[in-house]
């Protein structure tokens, strides 16, 4: 990558603009970049024009490889108490994504008595697993609104208790398949709202 300077409208090469001493660092590592900023007396941001987006986007920096070293060097003095931090807070998450999964599935049973406990469970985990964009993780879901807790189960009955995956296979709109198994889907939403005292 051939790196030039923008100077008073005219691009100059790295030793033309006093920079040809510097050794480029690409983005990534931000604990590393901010160091070796911190380190070198020198230093400059590196951006290429995106066309397509119309804008510059950060491809990294420019530093003293001196400061290079010395910032390598206080990451790795630190890198244990950051990974042990990483690791505390990934069991930080779990936890609160159990304790999450168990109120998602508390209320789709008190919205649904008659939903088998398991399937409640297996309903709450899919819908609100980290990371899946599922309806679960939205600012409805999280808050446990009444919509996103029924729309978790309504996708639930969809796919596992009519032939919706099917008749998608088959080549069937989604709009026309929904339509299909609609009845379906209500009669099994009607028994799961009744309550069903033996249910799980």
């Amino acid at each position: 990558m051939q790196m030039l300077v923008l100077e008073d409208g005219a691009p100059r090469c790295l030793d033309c603009a006093d920079l040809g001493h510097l050794v480029f660092l690409p983005r990534g590592d931000t604990a590393l970049t901010r160091r070796s900023r911190e380190e070198s007396a020198l230093s400059a941001v590196v951006v290429r024009f995106n066309r397509r987006g119309g804008r510059y986007e950060r491809q990294g920096v420019l530093v003293e490889e001196a400061g290079l070293a010395r910032a390598e060097q206080r990451c790795l003095a630190d890198d244990e108490a950051r990974r042990r931090r990483r690791m505390r807070d990934a069991r930080r998450r779990a936890r609160e994504d159990v304790r999450f999964a168990e109120a998602f599935a508390a209320e789709i049973r008190r919205l649904f008595p008659g939903c088998p406990v398991e399937r409640a469970r297996d309903i709450a985990g899919h819908a609100s697993a980290r990371g899946s964009g599922r309806v679960g993780r939205s600012a409805a879901g999280r808050a446990l609104s009444e919509g996103a807790v029924t729309s978790a189960v309504v996708a639930s009955v969809r796919h596992l208790d009519t032939p919706y995956d099917q008749l998608l296979m088959s080549g069937v709109a989604r709009h026309e398949a929904r339509r299909r198994i609609m009845a379906a889907v209500e009669t099994t939403l009607r028994g799961w709202r009744a309550e069903v005292s033996e249910a799980g």
